[in-house]
């Protein structure tokens, strides 16, 4: 067995050569083992977003994806044991659709600013402010306040969602660039909240326009939680996933992607002939997860997710919902 661990390890490295240095691969080969062993000693699987790191996405997941993609594959799990390599948003998400399996996320402080700006008592202030309005919520938010609302929706899938309620006024929360977004594609009212990503609200069109002149030709992919003003400015505006099929479509050879900066590590190794100009904003949250905190979370079987029943109930039917769109 000892024999095979350094082919396999330098299959992996394969991988992700391009975007990690063969000295900062030495130091992760441990954890990417441990990482390995432990799945199958645990019967578990790791679910991981677009933004983690390359040696996490690529080399120790099972799943990958955007929000709605590992909500719908977050259904399909066999194992029993799902560790979220992502934010605390998404590790309920899992949860609310695999009850009866044990949901883990590595680091109790991955959180979300668009989650954090939020409540449920919020949610419910905004009914009695609007009454009959229906409530479409972003999954980047708690159970409780999914527990409030009438249907949830990714940045991936948000328009056809507002467009499925037929009403012409939709409480869109808590993104306020999204929702905002969305109104100027759609001409559909909408009640916002003043919440943002911490990420994407920091772009701006100067930026933009800095990128375009320093990189001639180059094609802007943007993410919509960014302010509308810096998605006016792109040439593309979607999902990670979006973004991704677009890189993926051949449309361009030379890319910048307005979001969190791993997400152009992970297409770099996917797209080696497409080159990515890479303006670095990090999500700090998603950056706690490691292979050493998913390592030590398979290890210790830390930290648990765990959703009051009453509150489960009503977030699922909300995430259903979207699902069956």
């Amino acid at each position: 067995m000892l024999q095979d661990l350094p082919t396999r390890s330098d299959a992996l490295y394969e991988r992700v050569r391009r975007v990690v240095p063969q000295a900062e691969w030495r130091l992760f080969e441990d954890d990417v083992e441990a990482i390995l062993r432990l799945k199958r000693e645990r019967n578990a699987v790791i679910l991981a977003h677009n933004y983690q790191t390359p040696e996490i996405f690529h080399c120790v997941s099972d799943i990958v994806g955007d929000s709605l993609a590992l909500a719908r594959e977050a259904q399909t799990v066999d194992a029993e044991v799902i560790v979220m390599a992502g934010v605390h948003f998404m590790a309920e998400t899992a949860k609310l659709m695999n009850p009866t399996k044990r949901v883990l996320i590595p680091d109790l402080r991955a959180g979300c600013s668009l989650a954090e700006s939020i409540t449920a008592a919020d949610v419910r202030l905004l009914r009695e402010r609007y009454p009959g309005v229906p409530v479409v919520t972003y999954v980047n938010t708690s159970a409780a306040v999914k527990a409030e609302s009438d249907i949830c929706c990714t940045s991936g899938n948000a328009r056809r969602v507002v467009e499925s309620l037929g009403s012409d006024r939709v409480i869109m929360i808590p993104d306020e660039y999204l929702a905002q977004n969305i109104a100027n594609e759609t001409g559909i009212k909408m009640i916002t909240w003043a919440g943002h990503c911490e990420v994407h609200e920091r772009f701006t069109p100067a930026e933009i326009r800095r990128l375009r002149a320093d990189n001639p030709g180059i094609i802007v992919l943007a993410h919509p939680e960014c302010p509308p003003e810096v998605v006016a400015e792109a040439d593309y505006a979607g999902s990670t996933a979006g973004m991704s099929d677009y890189v993926a479509s051949g449309k361009a050879s030379r890319v910048v992607l307005i979001t969190e900066c791993s997400m152009s590590d992970n297409l770099a190794v996917q797209h080696p002939d497409v080159e990515f100009v890479r303006p670095c904003n990090l999500c700090p949250h998603m950056k706690r997860i490691t292979l050493g905190t998913l390592r030590h979370s398979l290890e210790t079987m830390t930290h648990e997710v765990s959703i009051e029943p009453h509150l489960a109930v009503r977030a699922r039917q909300a995430v259903e919902r979207m699902l069956a769109l």
